[in-house]
């Protein structure tokens, strides 16, 4: 029988083989204070919008509670760093700035599909049940990969590694064989507090916390409606994400770029011209990005997102397409366009198309938007 070091030992030479950059095994429970903190982040509603965090809260707090025969978790990290300082596109105002992870392809898939192949093979190893999981469950993986040693949470939440930087996606494969641990990373942010100075909306009430209803993440992907009006301006040219407290973090210098080739950043997404996004129609979108994780956003709130960064760009050159999707069949897109118009047109030219629009508008929030500028 292949003892338990050697079956550890083939199950990391097959993950690496496989792509993923590390391996590294936890027990499948984690200590009552992770599950508190988060306790304490939804009474501070702090999820937002997101209510299914409060929904399976109780099954989040560890692994067992949602599979309580899990023994060991197997998390793995495989890198997605950029060739470049996804900040240096921010000044590029007629350019959108779209995040690291969402310039190939969906890396859910893409990660998905390599745990079920390791979680096969330890399976038919071990003849013990498995479950893989890539964010798409109740499974807290960031503070199960510092205690299997991937990294630490760093002031911004986020896993920081000595070895990758910033630039780790997250799988984890439950299992019910007993596999030997390795030891928990200890945080190395020391004074830094460099994540927190950036952040364009102030997301982080405290060191290692997180506001989400303020992180452009969640406001650019998660959030439905409009934009609320403090956090337009900051937004730059986000439009899909946000780098700012990733990419500031010192252990970058350590960092390397991805040697996957689906999650190296398509050319047409590095910089895309805000000029030809502005003119997606849903076809054309979904054509776009097809195998993106920006397609499920639906091209309405990834308009409202581009309308947002045209308000923002100080070109005059787009007015012109603020005026076009004005006329939006979608509400979220109106009203994103009537902001950006408010920013770019000349205030005599936007009263006159304010009272154009006001005889045949009737959705209450683009009302709203253009009564905002009365």
């Amino acid at each position: 029988m292949v003892s338990a070091y050697k079956l550890k030992q083939d199950l990391i030479t097959r993950a690496k083989s496989l792509g993923f950059d590390v391996c590294k095994i936890t027990p499948a429970s984690l200590p009552d204070e992770i599950g508190n903190k988060l306790e304490i982040a939804i009474e501070l509603n702090r999820h937002a919008s997101m209510t299914w965090m409060e929904s399976t809260l109780e099954r989040r707090k560890t692994p067992t509670a949602m599979w309580d025969e899990a023994n060991s978790a197997i998390m793995l990290g495989m890198n997605y760093g950029p060739d470049s300082n996804p900040l240096e596109t921010l000044n590029q105002k007629s350019k959108a700035t779209i995040s690291v992870y969402a310039r190939n392809r969906d890396y859910h898939d893409l990660i998905k599909g390599k745990l079920k192949t390791l979680a096969g093979w330890l399976a038919s190893k071990t003849g013990e049940d498995v479950k893989v999981f890539v964010d798409t469950a109740p499974l807290m993986e960031k503070p199960l990969a510092k205690q299997a040693g991937l990294g630490w949470q760093g002031k911004h939440t986020n896993l920081v590694s000595r070895e990758f930087g910033s630039w780790l996606f997250l799988g984890a494969i439950l299992t019910k064989a007993d596999l030997p641990s390795d030891n928990e990373e200890t945080d190395h942010c020391g004074s830094c507090q460099s994540c927190l100075d950036i952040c364009p909306t102030n997301a982080f009430p405290a060191p290692y916390q997180l506001d989400a209803g303020r992180c452009i993440s969640y406001l650019t992907i998660e959030h439905d409606g409009a934009i609320p009006i403090e956090f337009r301006e900051a937004m730059g040219n986000r439009i899909y994400g946000c780098d700012d407290c990733l990419a500031i973090c010192p252990w970058n210098k350590y960092a390397q770029e991805t040697s996957e080739i689906k999650l190296k950043a398509r050319e047409d997404l590095s910089a895309p011209d805000l000029e030809e996004l502005a003119q997606l129609d849903d076809a054309r979108f979904r054509a776009k990005f097809s195998g993106s994780p920006i397609k499920r956003i639906g091209r309405n709130k990834f308009l409202r997102n581009v309308m947002i960064a045209i308000g923002n760009s100080q070109d005059q050159s787009l007015k012109a397409l603020a005026l076009q999707n004005s006329k939006d069949e979608s509400p979220i897109v109106r009203a994103a366009s009537i902001w950006a118009l408010s920013r770019l047109e000349e205030a005599a030219s936007f009263a006159n198309m304010r009272s154009k629009a006001l005889k045949s508008e009737t959705d209450p929030s683009v009302l709203e938007e253009w009564n905002r500028h009365a």
